[in-house]
């Protein structure tokens, strides 16, 4: 997880949480150890920052995840540790 400043009060956190792309029958290529770790790994920043964290269903397009299992990550990485998150949902 890396964040990258793109504006005074406006942070991107890159999170590299997948392995290959989705082809054959290999399974998604969404990792969910990955994105607990990037999550873990970000709340800390979060809160040294005051912000929140606005994400779209991470993991859960082209990755391949499911929200149920992505869903749980975030509540106990961040919300558990009370980083304020704002989930966007645009359909499918």
């Amino acid at each position: 997880m890396r964040l990258v400043r793109v504006k005074p009060d406006v942070w991107v956190a890159n999170m590299v949480a997948q392995h290959g792309v989705r082809r054959g029958s290999g399974g998604p290529p969404v990792r969910y150890g990955a994105i607990a770790d990037c999550l873990r790994a970000l709340a800390p920043r979060v809160l040294e920052l005051e912000a929140t964290v606005h994400m779209p269903r991470i993991g859960c397009g082209l990755a391949g995840g499911r929200w149920e299992r992505v869903q749980p990550l975030v509540e106990s990485e961040l919300l558990a540790r009370g980083v304020r998150v704002t989930v966007y949902d645009t359909g499918s």
